[in-house]
């Protein structure tokens, strides 16, 4: 049966499939289910977003990451927060040229080519991504500063040639490669000598312990949710940065500081906690009142033609990955935000 192709770059079929690369029982994952969905991470990827870009968008915001927050912080403010406090790290100055890999719909792009005044590339291998990218970035009037390309992060210097970039940064995004060496290598090599890369990724932390049949069905949760084919530890993260090259300046889990408002507090859908009036809506949106709503919604949609089939099912998967990822914070078995800020060797001045 072939694949009903969306105008807006989506694939029904693609997203359809996608809940078919686990086991029902995430107890009985094993290495075989692994395997083929980091052989497959094209698929992996896309089915994920095709489904989950609009439902990110509602639930969410244009940046499809976590951060850290302060005491009575908006929520879009601490986003945008998040994306500064990476740039600053990274010493990013204007007229830089940088590469965003796994860009999402350009939010991130957007907020750090105003901060700190660069021209940025933004990569994505989603059609319907890429697409919302473009029309949110012209509505914003960057489209001088910020565009985006369709693209296989591991293979950014056959797109792109090697040292061509003064900068790069990944948001949430490198952890959906079938390697972190894969993707690391490629970074590296589409740097300019002695540029720096700037990461956010997703790690189980190095208190996880695959053994333990609890902390592997809580990493095969965190992946089912979100459309990441193999969780990997920290510790791994950190020696493939160094093993494809990089000098790593400075690293910390920011997921470890002492914050009175954890980072997965949107996520247990309790308005209470709503850090603004505002983001009271944000938060109930993850109630089960405003679950309830929303994939109600889904599913009329889903049957009325109006979305792919399949979307429910992945809007289903992303309360899985909502339970999953309080649960890997508040027993500090999961990162979002390890960060790391790597420098490519400079050439030799002989």
């Amino acid at each position: 049966m072939t694949s009903t192709q969306y105008s807006d770059g989506r694939q029904e079929k693609r997203v359809e499939n996608y809940t078919k690369f686990w086991q029902k029982d995430f107890g009985k994952e094993g290495e075989t289910d692994n395997q083929n969905r980091v052989e497959s991470y094209t698929d992996v990827v896309n089915g994920y977003y095709d489904g989950a870009t609009e439902l990110y968008e509602y639930g969410w915001a244009q940046s499809f990451h976590f951060s850290r927050f302060y005491k009575g912080e908006a929520f879009v403010a601490s986003l945008a927060r998040h994306e500064h406090y990476l740039s600053a790290q990274m010493g990013l100055r204007p007229g830089m040229r940088v590469l965003d890999v796994g860009c999402g719909v350009g939010g991130p792009a957007r907020e750090i080519a105003r901060f700190a005044d660069v021209n940025i590339v933004g990569l994505n291998n989603n059609d319907f991504q890429i697409q919302r990218a473009r029309k949110y970035t012209k509505k914003a009037g960057l489209e001088n500063q910020v565009s985006f390309a369709k693209g296989d992060f591991m293979k950014l210097s056959e797109q792109f040639g090697e040292n061509s970039f003064d900068a790069v940064y990944a948001i949430e995004a490198t952890v959906h490669a079938p390697t972190w060496e894969g993707v690391y290598g490629e970074i590296m090599k589409v740097l300019k000598p002695g540029g720096v890369f700037g990461v956010y990724e997703w790690c189980m932390t190095d208190t996880w312990d695959a053994s333990i049949p609890a902390h592997k069905e809580l990493a095969h949760a965190i992946e089912f949710g979100n459309g990441i084919p193999e969780m990997r530890p920290l510790k791994q993260a950190r020696e493939a940065m160094v093993k494809v090259g990089f000098s790593i300046e400075h690293e910390e889990d920011l997921a470890e500081r002492p914050d009175e408002v954890p980072w997965y507090y949107p996520l247990e859908g309790d308005i209470w906690k709503a850090q603004t009036a505002w983001d009271c809506f944000t938060v109930w949106r993850m109630s089960w009142s405003g679950k309830l709503v929303s994939h109600t919604a889904i599913k009329f949609m889903e049957i009325l033609g109006l979305l792919p089939k399949g979307t429910y099912d992945v809007g289903e998967s992303l309360k899985v990955a909502a339970d999953a990822l309080v649960k890997g914070g508040q027993t500090k078995l999961f990162t979002p935000m390890y960060l790391a800020i790597c420098r490519k060797p400079a050439l030799s001045e002989s």
